[in-house]
């Protein structure tokens, strides 16, 4: 049985994910800190792994990702997905312990899961994984009054890059898939603050459909960016 060990599961795009490979028969690994959504989630699924953890502490997720790794096996796929988008303010009015928060969990807690997974990928047999990093279209084009999300989805892009370099001779690949608008709780909270321009959005099982497709490839293959969003929102271009 194939294993994924999805950050940031218990909601949204994570959750979505989690439910897509359960349903096609992984041993899947639910990491957040929502301990009631994971429990959901997990309810009735053999294969899922509930893994209570907060990104922001290197040394839970390191025994998290271990951990699910024996009980599992091996660990093929990490998911690194779980980030916030903080708080929308132009940056001399964004105060610096949201500035912190931002960096703690989108940019530290994905190179926290990212160091651990590469660590057990490295040392299994036989060698190697994937690890598909979930960017944004921010990590294209920023949105307004966005600076914290938009700086450290950019530092990923740099993340997948260096990850895809140091894996090679490992066996280790790495993707990232960068995402416009999928239709989630937090995007139709923000959609229903102006119901009489909503913002173009596309149902969130694409996006797991998506990661599904990245990460059944034979290690061999690897997309190594992927832009999904929906049709209608503006062009997106890369530098």
């Amino acid at each position: 049985m194939k294993s994924i060990l999805i950050t940031g599961a218990s909601a949204g795009i994570g959750r979505a994910t989690a439910e897509h490979f359960l349903a096609q028969g992984w041993r899947v690994g639910l990491l957040a800190r929502n301990v009631p959504a994971l429990k959901e989630i997990a309810a009735g699924q053999a294969g899922a792994e509930v893994l209570p953890c907060d990104v922001t502490d290197a040394a839970a997720v390191e025994a998290a990702v271990q951990g699910f790794a024996v009980k599992a096996g091996r660990l093929d796929v990490l998911f690194n997905n779980a980030g916030s988008f903080g708080t929308a303010a132009p940056i001399d009015a964004l105060a610096l312990t949201e500035w912190h928060a931002a960096v703690d969990v989108n940019l530290n807690g994905m190179f926290y899961a990212a160091r651990a997974a590469f660590a057990v990928m490295r040392a299994q047999t036989p060698q190697g994984g994937r690890i598909i990093n979930n960017g944004s279209v921010s990590a294209h084009t920023p949105r307004e009054n966005a600076v914290s999300y938009t700086v450290t989805k950019h530092a990923i892009t740099g993340l997948t890059k260096a990850l895809s370099l140091d894996g090679r001779s490992l066996n280790i690949a790495c993707g990232q898939i960068d995402i416009g608008n999928a239709r989630t709780a937090l995007l139709e909270e923000l959609a229903a603050k102006t119901p009489d321009t909503p913002p173009p959005m596309m149902e969130v099982r694409h996006v797991a459909e998506a990661v599904y497709s990245m990460a059944t490839l034979p290690l061999e293959a690897n997309v190594q960016f992927m832009t999904l969003m929906a049709t209608k929102m503006p062009y997106i271009g890369r530098g």
